[in-house]
């Protein structure tokens, strides 16, 4: 069985706990900053959204020159 702790281990024992969690918000916090700046994001990852862009833009012309043919033929 666990020998009862004092008042001053438990008091010690609540702030350790509290530092840690004020840290962990902090890293937290970075972290959703980090992710939610969309120019930094932008920055990041542009060349996968440059060939994104142009996927959806090749497709989009292959789109639209198939309707074009249909209604030539129709």
């Amino acid at each position: 069985m666990p020998q009862p702790r004092s008042s001053a281990e438990i008091r010690n024992s609540i702030e350790a706990n509290r530092q840690e969690l004020a840290v962990s918000v902090a890293r937290l916090r970075n972290e959703v900053d980090r992710l939610s700046d969309w120019r930094g994001q932008i920055e990041t990852h542009r060349s996968e959204l440059v060939m994104g862009a142009a996927t959806v833009g090749v497709l989009l012309a292959a789109r639209m020159l198939r309707r074009r043919r249909r209604r030539r033929r129709g």
